[in-house]
């Protein structure tokens, strides 16, 4: 690609490499200088102006990026057509974003005019959302890079994909100690019930039992072989042991357990296990909140079916401190202080 300053009279067909104003004539940048555009700049006495010129191998910035769309663009999401240089990738579906990091990465270390961006992996995305976006930084790109990058997203997965929600149908099971309150698991339902919304899941059983091993392992087995596709348990109080009564009560179920705990504040206090081939969440107290916690980063995996292991909760912890743990955490220093002040 030539991009160079010429005297004006020499930029005929070739594009603006910037915006132009002058006289109230404008002329925007990769718009092409045509006669009239020439004649116009001449009366405004300018005489040299920086022009595009694309050469031989060039592939122009739109069909690059739309080229580069088609094959980053997995399941479930399409690429938009190009303007500027850029092609969007739009989700076709509600679900959650599937990245394959180790493709996207290589794309864009290929060649620094061709990018790739997206938003975070695993994040819950709505229909007609836009998840990435192609832009071709330069107003061409050499045919030999840009088929170097085709070649690596053809490579293994997807590099951007949308996993639909597949479980519509979820049961909950909140433990109860003596005298507790009811207003409190009408509470945690109805917030349950918005943080499955974007997903069009329902509640289909919802249970109380007392805060017993034996009792909650009765109806875990209840709703293991009922038409719930997830079960949610919300103990009465936090786990915060493998022997304690959520956990336990899973095993004597018959279940299995995956990991407890996560590196996610708030939201460390939590299980992922299995029953009858069913996956089962013990929740942290922070799951009662609407506030985002590290619940909603298991949930939304697992209603779009997108495995969730030990080895991915592990991998959790850069950027697991969340905003509003971390101001909690100011407010209650600054308490202390005040305290001390006092």
């Amino acid at each position: 690609m030539e991009f160079d300053s010429v005297p004006v009279d020499d930029a005929l067909d070739a594009r603006s490499a910037y915006t132009i104003r002058t006289n109230g004539f404008v002329l925007k940048k990769g718009n092409r200088f045509s006669a009239h555009a020439i004649r116009q700049l001449k009366c405004a006495g300018i005489q040299k102006v920086v022009a595009v010129r694309l050469e031989p191998g060039d592939i122009d910035e739109n069909e690059a990026a739309l080229r580069l769309a088609d094959v980053v663009a997995g399941e479930n999401v399409s690429a938009a057509p190009p303007f500027r240089g850029r092609s969007n990738l739009i989700a076709n579906t509600p679900g959650v974003l599937v990245l394959a990091r180790h493709i996207i990465d290589a794309v864009n270390a290929v060649d620094e005019g061709l990018t790739v961006a997206t938003l975070h992996a695993f994040k819950p995305v709505s229909k007609g959302e836009m998840v990435g976006t192609i832009k071709i930084i330069p107003y061409s790109v050499p045919e030999a890079r840009l088929s170097d990058c085709i070649h690596l997203a053809n490579t293994g997965p997807s590099a951007v994909r949308v996993a639909p929600y597949i479980i519509h149908n979820v049961g909950v099971i909140s433990t109860l100690l003596p005298k507790a309150e009811s207003n409190t698991v009408d509470k945690t339902l109805r917030v349950l019930s918005g943080r499955l919304q974007p997903s069009q899941a329902t509640i289909s059983i919802a249970a109380q039992v007392a805060h017993d091993p034996t009792a909650l392992a009765d109806e875990l087995v209840r709703q293991g072989r009922s038409t719930a596709e997830l079960i949610i348990v919300f103990g009465a109080s936090s786990i915060v042991d493998r022997r304690d009564v959520v956990p336990a009560a899973l095993v004597t179920a018959g279940g299995h357990i995956e990991h407890f705990g996560m590196p996610v504040e708030p939201g460390s206090l939590l299980l992922i296990g299995s029953i009858a081939g069913k996956p089962v969440i013990g929740a942290p107290g922070c799951a009662r909140s609407p506030s985002e916690n590290g619940f909603d980063w298991v949930l939304h995996r697992i209603l779009a079916d997108v495995p969730v292991t030990r080895s991915d909760i592990t991998t959790l912890g850069v950027g697991g401190l969340l905003r509003n743990a971390a101001m909690r955490d100011v407010v209650s220093r600054s308490d202390i202080k005040r305290s001390k002040d006092h």
